[in-house]
């Protein structure tokens, strides 16, 4: 575990055109001088969706409850509260799988086989417990088969039902939309959402990270309307992009870069989640540079995988998800902290006998969003000056380095006063690792997509330091790295990398 670096974020340097497109509507304000309110947007939102689903699976559920007891040799106690069992099970399940989650192209006979599944999983749970609880079945299992595949083909219809329901709703009143992306892909899907209004999206603008010159909109698309295209402004500098979601009430945004591939598309995600405009991510195929498929599950947006895109990009996004994986950090750094104080008083004295004064180390570093904090560490290398110390490179063997410097150096224990950083708050125990400010604008620039990593808490150790990116290594893989780690991130996965660094701390190695 060794130090590794992150990047200043900064925003996109372009300008806009500043002439409106058609159908621009008037400029909404807070008050003077204030950051831009967000404002709601006209159509059924996400949540009027989940509910229609919800409604529609409730349905599935009493008809085919209500058809299970007319069956004979059914003995349900009490229906209605075994009515309230199988929706809660219902509910978490089908929540679990995902079957309530945002899509632009749903399909429930796509659903079908995690309906039938979760069915019959359902009621097998459901009916179960019912009967440990009385004494004796409740339910044969012809019936219960039967109960199972009545609920799927009714939750499928009723989906559906549902999805039909919203695809014309979403046609004849579509949320305004940003296309945010620069080549072939980001033209195509601007001119899918024109002759496709089913999706919901009415293209208002077009944003290009990065772009420096105004420009008048999009030449050379091949179908759609040409002539409102022509008038589809390119927006680039981060205020005119404030501009036009206020302008145009944008709730929705269609990203055709994946975060961590340019730092100016990082900051356009973070400004249009800060406006509260929801995201989609598609994937431009083999020449994109990321993966389609599978990563992306089964949505789509006229033959382009899609899939929602977090503000963060990460699914710490989600409160629960952040206040679990805080919850951990606490619970096994105050844990690890008593367990390791006797062996953090060794490296005390040792560093003490071989360096003199000053045993703890501390350092600025750059953490989550970019707010600088301040590192602590045991002191492996003899004193420096405070210029040297914040822009010179630490690197194995330096010749610096005393005996009981290089030994914690090799064993990552220098790294254990950091458990406080993360009691603290200022780190988690698994993230990215923080850099010094000098390394994170020098590496800013070197190496694009380096600052995407600030969108997750730095920490003690990380998905690159257990591959083997420790100490003097590329810099471009680490981020490479860290960046999956962000996009994949569950608190499984941070229990996976606790469990492979503690098994290397059993093994020394170079840092």
């Amino acid at each position: 575990m060794t130090t590794e670096s992150a990047s200043a974020p900064h925003s996109a340097q372009a300008t806009a055109v500043h002439r409106p497109a058609a159908g621009i509507h008037p400029q909404r304000h807070g008050p003077a001088g204030s950051a831009p309110v967000p404002v709601r947007a006209r159509g059924a939102g996400p949540r009027g969706a989940v509910a229609a689903l919800l409604t529609a699976d409730l349905l599935a559920l009493a008809t085919a409850l209500a058809l299970t007891l007319a069956l004979p040799g059914s003995r349900l106690p009490r229906p209605e509260l075994v009515f309230v069992l199988l929706a809660a099970a219902q509910l978490a399940l089908h929540a679990w799988r995902g079957l309530y989650r945002p899509q632009l192209s749903p399909s429930a006979l796509a659903e079908l086989p995690a309906l039938g599944g979760l069915a019959l999983l359902q009621w097998s749970a459901g009916t179960q417990a019912l009967a440990y609880h009385t004494g004796r079945p409740v339910i044969s299992w012809t019936a219960l088969g039967c109960a199972a595949a009545a609920q799927t083909l009714l939750s499928c219809l009723s989906r559906a039902v549902a999805y039909q329901v919203r695809r014309d709703s979403a046609a004849r009143r579509p949320q305004s939309a940003l296309v945010v992306g620069r080549g072939r892909v980001a033209q195509q899907i601007v001119a899918a959402l024109y002759e496709h209004p089913e999706y919901g999206l009415r293209p208002v603008g077009r944003v290009e990270p990065g772009r420096e010159q105004p420009g008048d909109g999009d030449r050379g698309v091949t179908g759609g309307d040409l002539g409102v295209m022509g008038a589809l402004p390119v927006l680039g500098a981060p205020e005119d992009v404030s501009r036009a979601v206020i302008q145009n009430t944008v709730r929705q945004a269609v990203v055709t870069q994946p975060p961590g591939a340019c730092a100016d598309t990082d900051a356009l995600v973070a400004l249009l989640s800060a406006h509260g405009c929801r995201m989609w991510l598609v994937d431009g195929g083999p020449a994109s540079g990321d993966r389609p498929g599978r990563a992306y599950g089964r949505d789509h947006l006229w033959g382009f995988s899609v899939r929602p895109l977090h503000g963060g990009g990460c699914g710490l996004d989600r409160p629960a998800a952040r206040l679990g994986k805080r919850a951990m950090d606490t619970v096994l750094a105050g844990l690890a902290l008593l367990a390791a104080a006797p062996v953090m008083a060794v490296c005390a004295l040792a560093v003490r006998l071989s360096d003199g004064p000053g045993v703890l180390f501390r350092q600025e570093r750059i953490g989550l969003h970019g707010r600088p904090f301040t590192l602590l560490k045991f002191r492996t290398i003899r004193p420096v000056d405070e210029h040297e110390s914040a822009t010179r490179w630490t690197v194995a063997h330096d010749q610096r380095m005393s005996a009981a410097g290089s030994l914690l150096r090799r064993s990552s224990m220098d790294e254990l006063p950091q458990l406080w950083n993360v009691l603290r708050g200022d780190m988690s125990l698994v993230g990215p690792r923080p850099e010094r400010p000098y390394f994170v604008a020098k590496f800013s620039h070197a190496h694009p997509g380096y600052q995407a990593r600030h969108r997750m808490p730095v920490g003690i150790t990380g998905l690159a330091q257990i591959n083997g990116l420790r100490g003097d290594t590329s810099i471009e893989d680490r981020a490479r790295f860290d960046n999956h780690y962000i996009e994949t991130w569950t608190l499984w996965q941070d229990v996976c990398i606790l469990l492979r660094t503690a098994g290397s701390l059993f093994r020394l190695g170079g840092s």
